[in-house]
């Protein structure tokens, strides 16, 4: 009688959906609003190539004109812009031993299955937060940084007064910010000042705000030398959409060591809306102008450049202390 293998309990047509949607389920980033579809990226993220243009339309300017019976209105242009993200191209393997699944008295392989998805979803995260790195240390993306960890004392230190001051680095588009992501060190700062706040929607799980902000979590947002980086974010900060391997999902054995594995792959971009990719990315090709980026790579400033108005990118960095420099 033939044993069970992962190819037997692993459809890929079936596989690949499921974990695609459980990333988007269970990670924060979805969840929070930080990360939605954006349509052209779909689009282009079929189509082939390292890179989807992205265009959109600048807004209607200048003054009206009076209007007279002595000259005709004069006729004027709208101008239309262009984004550029890049597309990420990924993948993982993993696999077990049927000699270990006997010993520990459970299947491996089951349990790989059931966490593929929260797998992708972390890594989705670690990305953002390279792209997060990466855009914010362009020439042209100081308008969406307020730095106060070189003041003095405890002018340095988060607080209820300079954490609207980094709300309102977006002016009259402040109120798009809906969501905060810090590292637990400046939660505890906040908590202890008796400032956060709770909120429970109509649908879904109570969660935690400061000044109306959905607050995030992430001890991955560590401080360097005593200065901490808080991010805040608006609804779709960062456009997404799924590409399509060639092979999304394939098992494969190992039978002379008794080794089931899965492969899983997956072809996405994730772009921060507003700052173009302008660099380099070198895997899959070694060529300096094409390839997929790696973590490194979109952390690099000078791969990014900033399109849109300040006030128009949903994301501002707010860097800080969480305690007075000694």
């Amino acid at each position: 009688m033939a044993e069970t293998r992962i190819s037997d309990v692993i459809v890929p047509e079936v596989f690949a959906p499921y974990v695609i949607n459980e990333t988007v389920e269970k990670s924060v980033l979805f969840q929070s609003g930080i990360v939605t579809a954006d349509s052209r990226v779909e689009i282009g993220s079929r189509n082939g190539g390292e890179t989807i243009n992205m265009p959109y339309w600048n807004d209607l300017d200048g003054e009206a004109e009076e209007l007279s019976d002595q000259k005709a209105l004069t006729v004027n242009k709208i101008d239309a812009g262009q984004d550029i993200a890049v597309l990420q191209a990924l993948g993982k393997a993993f696999g077990a031993n049927d000699l270990a699944g006997a010993l520990a008295g459970d299947d491996p392989v089951r349990v790989i299955a059931s966490r593929v998805g929260e797998f992708w979803g972390r890594n989705m995260g670690y990305r953002l937060k390279s792209q997060l790195t990466g855009i914010f240390a362009a020439a042209n993306m100081s308008g969406n940084v307020l730095d106060i960890s070189a003041l003095s004392a405890g002018a340095a230190v988060i607080d209820k007064s300079s954490f609207a001051d980094a709300i309102f680095k977006l002016g009259d588009h402040a109120d798009q910010l809906t969501a905060v992501a810090m590292h637990s060190d400046t939660y505890k700062v906040l908590y202890k000042a008796d400032l956060i706040d709770e909120a429970k929607p109509s649908e879904g799980k109570m969660f935690e705000t400061y000044q109306g902000k959905r607050i995030l979590i992430d001890d991955t947002l560590a401080g360097a030398n005593g200065v901490y980086t808080t991010y805040l974010f608006g609804q779709g900060a960062f456009g997404y959409a799924e590409g399509t391997p060639k092979v999304p999902v394939e098992t494969d054995r190992d039978s002379l060591s008794g080794i089931d594995i899965l492969i899983s792959r997956r072809h996405f971009v994730m772009h921060p809306r507003g700052v173009k990719w302008v660099g380099t990315a070198t895997v899959s090709t070694g060529n300096a102008s094409a390839g997929h980026p790696t973590r490194t790579e979109l952390a690099t400033g000078t791969n990014w450049t900033r399109v849109y108005d300040p006030k128009k990118i949903r994301i501002v960095a707010f860097k800080h202390r969480v305690a007075a420099a000694g």
